[in-house]
């Protein structure tokens, strides 16, 4: 069954375009490199939680959104064989001078099994 890795992001709001277009950039190489697909959500309709919710979680400031993406593998070995590859590939390295568009200090990531997996 198909492994999944997760991300909640903060992003500067007047990143979304800059944001946008690194995940385009980056989205080929990870399918590339094994996964099946690639998926960048920018927030539009979070609540405030009583206790935690994707903003707080993240830890988001004033003028920042939040990003919640997933990359969807074939399976865990795929995902970690294709990781390394992603990681130590030249195009994926940052460029000199240039900024992250987001907040990486503060990005929840993780892999996940699929529990269940339904689709109309």
């Amino acid at each position: 069954m198909a492994y999944m890795d997760g991300f909640v992001i903060p992003v500067p709001a007047g990143n979304k375009d800059r944001y946008r277009e690194l995940a385009a950039y980056a989205a080929p190489i990870f399918i590339e490199h094994g996964a099946t697909r690639v998926v960048e959500c920018w927030a539009n309709d979070l609540k405030p939680g009583k206790v935690n919710d994707f903003r707080t979680a993240v830890i988001a400031e004033e003028g920042e959104e939040v990003v919640f993406s997933w990359i969807e593998w074939p399976d865990k070995e795929t995902r970690d064989a294709g990781s390394a590859k992603v990681m130590a590939d030249p195009r994926m390295q940052p460029k000199e001078g240039e900024d992250m568009p987001f907040v990486g200090a503060r990005l929840i990531y993780g892999g996940f099994e699929v529990l269940v997996d339904a689709s109309a």
